[in-house]
């Protein structure tokens, strides 16, 4: 069955890109095609960060994790460099995991 599934998710990739690959360069090109293209990666990036952050499961949770978006939010706020951002926000979690 795992086998079946590998090989169906597969072919769909494949299908998905022969798809993109066989798209008129007229329709790509268009502003609105590149304009969604260009945030289309934020907005998954985003929706990523806030299932990781505030689910468990099917439930919504406020913890720790929550504290060190919203301390990485203010540091990217007083335009600090990422590793900094990364640091400060990976500290706050740890130390209020730890409390």
């Amino acid at each position: 069955m795992i086998w079946a599934t590998v090989l169906i998710s597969s072919l769909g990739c494949f299908l998905l890109k022969y798809a993109g690959m066989a798209m008129p360069d007229a329709w790509l090109s268009s502003p609105r095609v590149q304009r969604i293209a260009n945030l289309m990666p934020v907005a998954l990036l985003s929706a990523l960060v806030i299932a990781q952050t505030f689910g468990v499961g099917q439930t919504l949770v406020l913890d720790a994790r929550a504290a060190g978006v919203a301390v990485a939010i203010v540091v990217l706020l007083l335009r600090a460099p990422f590793p900094v951002v990364v640091v400060a926000a990976a500290a706050t979690s740890a130390l209020l995991h730890r409390l």
